[in-house]
């Protein structure tokens, strides 16, 4: 019994740090984080990534990058889908003591994904953020701070989004974190290695 008592505690206490973050929640910024939420507003952005690493990577280097940030991408959708169905932890919006804490809700419940351990939002974002970065340092002629900050904080609010849309607790996104970052770094180690050797130059 206890281990289940320490599971329950952990939600508790999940439940009250998402209803206070979601509490912060201020009508003029809904647009904000209901297209942070939207992952095609997005397409463009990674576009514009992918084409800047082209640039400066060169095509060999830039190609392995591309492909160790979509696999991923790939590895946090799958296993975030995965543990969502075998966990079966209900999301926010469908959580009746969530709406009594006065969550607000700015998504529609979507029947056929009422599970939300964890965030597969905050997962692919952090993932990417750290790929992604890792695959610019292939570039030793620039640091790339101005693209850590930005990608960084950008994956961030991203993850954030997900409790003030009312889709994920505090902890679905955190351990989505943890996992993205995790799958991100040895994708992105992996992509260096393979790199340095196979001796891809930019060319």
């Amino acid at each position: 019994m206890y281990p289940l008592s320490v599971i329950e505690n952990l939600h508790h206490l999940d439940q009250e740090v998402t209803a206070a973050i979601n509490s912060l929640h201020v009508p003029a910024t809904d647009f904000i984080w209901l297209m942070l939420s939207n992952k095609k507003i997005w397409i463009p952005m990674y576009l514009i990534i992918i084409g800047f690493m082209f640039w400066r990577l060169g095509w060999k280097r830039a190609l392995i990058v591309v492909l160790t940030c979509a696999m991923t991408f790939l590895f946090c959708d799958q296993i975030a889908t995965f543990i969502q169905f075998l966990v079966k932890r209900e999301r926010p919006d469908v959580d009746a003591e969530m709406a009594g804490r006065g969550m607000h809700f700015l998504e529609p419940v979507y029947k056929k994904y009422i599970y939300g351990f964890f965030s597969a939002h905050a997962a692919n974002a952090i993932g990417f953020a750290v790929c992604s970065w890792l695959g610019f340092k292939n570039d030793r002629s620039v640091l790339y701070r101005h693209y850590a900050w930005f990608i960084f904080i950008w994956a961030i609010l991203v993850g954030v989004s997900r409790i003030f849309v009312g889709k994920h607790f505090f902890g679905d996104v955190l351990v989505g974190f943890l996992v993205g970052a995790l799958a991100g770094l040895c994708f992105g180690l992996i992509g260096q290695w393979i790199i340095k050797r196979y001796r891809l130059y930019k060319k």
